[in-house]
């Protein structure tokens, strides 16, 4: 069976090929035949496709200007030239997507129908830097395959379990009944982590409480307690919470009252200002990669390590909200691109907990871990850095429907 998922982000298109026996699937990720990323951070101009596939990688340059070409050139990269893996497009059996929005109605992978897709173009409004590329996605395939079964795994839906007192916004109650409410994302990857966690832990999921740290373009934090979310740091949209990469994270909402008021800007330039012009980006000046923060930082640039020190201490207190929730921590994830790949975040987030008991390993915090336990020995909390296998996880639902059908 031929399993394609794409995984967009607000920055990036992550895609691979998975090929699986029919009657049997695997307990862990094997291999993808051939993965393609689109990264539109790297470059300022530009795009950057990076496809691996039959021990080869190769780079390609997209024009920023057209980005709905992205996806299709993708796509013609695994049935043509040296990442060739089939003859045809015809022979992927079924798609699935990471969807980040999908409000309160799904809670499963779900095939996607002109309604499913239409409830997903409702929720831009909730979700501007994704639910538009799962559409742009949606659409690519329906293009390039026709009617091939198409899945859906939302974000959403893990955080179904969150208590509604967790859940709800003190606002008047009418406004929790038309929705207004905290639905948290990054499921996906918290669901996946958390279980993984029990499985290097060697302890059953049910007797954890832990912490799940999503730090990527986007950033969440999940309190996890008897393999259930019960408090997440985004809400109604994937805008409230930690400081993120061009993403402001929690602002006084009155903040927004006093531009609207005083620089007459629109709900418009709100959205763009706090989505697009925030965040890392918005504050050093620089960029929205952490990667470029830190090389500003060697150069003593005061804007990158005010950004870095926002960064850190906006993550540092949110996990200290989520301990309050838990009442306890028996381990401490991090995961995602900057989750997994900055030992100097991971480094700093871990200071201050002392307290607790948690202490940081910085020599195997330095060593590139990878699902690996980071605490010292007589750490009483332990420290994983897990490599999150969203692409696994929707690939495993996808066979799960089509092998059920």
């Amino acid at each position: 069976m031929k399993i394609l998922v794409l995984n967009a982000g607000s920055s990036s298109q992550k895609s691979c090929l998975y090929s699986i026996e029919e009657n049997t699937l695997p307990q862990h990720s094997p291999e993808p035949i051939w993965t393609g990323n689109i990264d539109w951070t790297v470059a300022k101009n530009e795009g950057i496709l990076t496809v691996k596939a039959n021990e080869i990688k190769q780079e390609i340059t997209l024009d920023i200007a057209d980005k709905a070409a992205a996806i299709p050139t993708m796509l013609n990269t695994l049935i043509t030239g040296k990442t060739k893996v089939i003859k045809q497009l015809s022979e992927i059996n079924v798609v699935g997507h990471r969807v980040v929005h999908g409000g309160i109605k799904y809670t499963e992978a779900t095939k996607i129908t002109p309604e499913v897709k239409a409830k997903i173009s409702e929720l831009i409004p909730l979700a501007p830097n994704h639910n538009p590329a799962h559409i742009e996605g949606i659409e690519a395939i329906e293009q390039a395959l026709g009617d091939v079964l198409q899945v859906a795994m939302f974000d959403t839906a893990f955080h179904q379990t969150i208590p509604l007192e967790n859940a709800a916004y003190p606002l008047p109650f009418e406004w929790l009944e038309k929705g207004i409410r905290r639905y948290g994302f990054h499921g996906i990857s918290h669901e996946y982590c958390v279980k993984r966690a029990a499985e290097i832990l060697n302890q059953p999921l049910s007797s954890l409480k832990l912490i799940n740290c999503h730090l990527g373009n986007g950033c969440s934090l999940t309190a996890i307690k008897d393999g259930k979310s019960c408090d997440t740091t985004m809400g109604f949209t994937p805008l409230e919470g930690l400081m993120m990469g061009t993403r402001s994270g929690s602002v006084d909402p009155a903040i927004l009252i006093y531009l609207m008021g005083e620089y007459d800007l629109t709900p418009e330039n709100l959205n763009t200002l706090l989505n697009k012009e925030s965040g890392l980006k918005g504050v050093s000046g620089i960029s929205a990669d952490v990667r470029a923060i830190l090389e500003g930082m060697k150069a003593h640039n005061f804007r990158a390590q005010l950004a870095f020190d926002m960064y850190i201490h906006r993550l540092r207190s949110q996990m200290g909200a989520m301990l309050a929730v838990l009442g306890g921590l028996d381990a401490l994830i991090f995961t995602a691109g900057v989750g997994e790949n900055a030992a100097l975040v991971r480094e700093k987030a871990c200071e201050g907990w002392e307290f607790l008991g948690l202490k940081l390993d910085k020599t195997k915090n330095e060593s590139f871990p990878v699902d690996e336990d980071i605490a010292t020995k007589d750490s009483s909390v332990r420290i994983l850095v897990i490599h999150t296998e969203e692409d696994w996880a929707i690939a495993q639902q996808c066979w799960q429907l089509v092998t059920d059908n």
